[in-house]
């Protein structure tokens, strides 16, 4: 095994497996929103959220958390300037209650929130645009959900990160890792330091396949899959993976413990 990769497996699993509420992508515009609210020191009178293509079509046909099955780009805004905690990151809108959600469906009906589409950029744009009397708050967030690269307000630069796009957005050097490399750890190496974040994953992802196949959310694959061969372990394995996915896109209130930024592949790696 290489030199320095046991080193290395701790900080980069815990820098990525993180919990995440709901897909990822709404999320990251409620979690933009609610760190914009939070430099702008009030509720918006006005606001514009911009998003690549990419974005648009991921929070297109997805529940945002917590809402009661409300979809779309002007929800996941308007919940991070009503309730959202950007401490928080990926649950940024997990603290959210009835009340709140009754306020954001009133505010759906206004002209508060505008939404604009980013052409001809990187997939993972999203931009925040919030207004209160003569001042004004802009956000970016490019490349990774919670990565802002980007804050200005009233003309004042506080943040540009965006010279250095070509740059990785993490400070951990992966370039030495290898399948091998990964797999002499994993057979020679104690894994006592790294179980417990692998072990959370599973915890965490195991309760939400399991609400997703109890309940019926969305095209109900899992649950489908069970009813039909319930005995087949082949089956169970991928109807879980399956549940935990239509349950996390349906807005289902709890967390998955996500990997590369994505709560499917956190489940896919995971469940099985």
């Amino acid at each position: 095994m290489p030199e320095g990769i046991k080193e290395l497996v701790y900080p980069i699993l815990k820098e990525e497996l993180i919990p995440a509420l709901g897909c990822t992508e709404p999320i990251a515009i409620a979690y933009a929103c609610a760190k914009a609210k939070e430099v702008l020191g009030a509720f918006p009178e006005k606001m514009t959220v911009r998003c690549s293509g990419n974005i648009v079509k991921n929070v297109k046909g997805v529940v945002v958390p917590n809402t009661v099955n409300l979809k779309g780009i002007k929800t996941a805004a308007l919940m991070g300037v009503v309730c959202g905690d950007a401490s928080k990151g990926l649950q940024v809108i997990a603290g959210s209650t009835a009340q709140d959600v009754a306020r954001v469906k009133e505010l759906l009906k206004s002209d508060l929130c505008k939404v604009e589409l980013i052409e001809g950029e990187e997939n993972l744009q999203i931009w925040a645009v919030l207004e209160q009397a003569e001042n004004q708050v802009q956000l970016q967030i490019k490349r990774e959900h919670t990565n802002i690269t980007k804050i200005i307000k009233n003309g004042e630069v506080l943040l540009d990160k965006d010279d250095c796009s070509s740059q990785p957005v993490s400070a951990i050097d992966r370039s030495r890792l290898t399948v091998e490399s990964i797999v002499a750890y994993v057979e020679n190496e104690d894994l006592s330091e790294i179980r417990p974040l692998l072990e959370k994953q599973v915890e965490c992802n195991m309760a939400i396949a399991e609400e997703g196949l109890k309940n019926p959310f969305g095209s109900q694959v899992g649950r489908i899959m069970m009813k039909n061969n319930p005995n087949d372990l082949f089956t169970k394995v991928i109807a879980y993976a399956a549940s935990g996915s239509d349950a996390r896109m349906s807005g289902c209130n709890l967390p998955v413990v996500v990997n590369s930024g994505s709560g499917n592949q956190g489940m896919t790696c995971s469940v099985p």
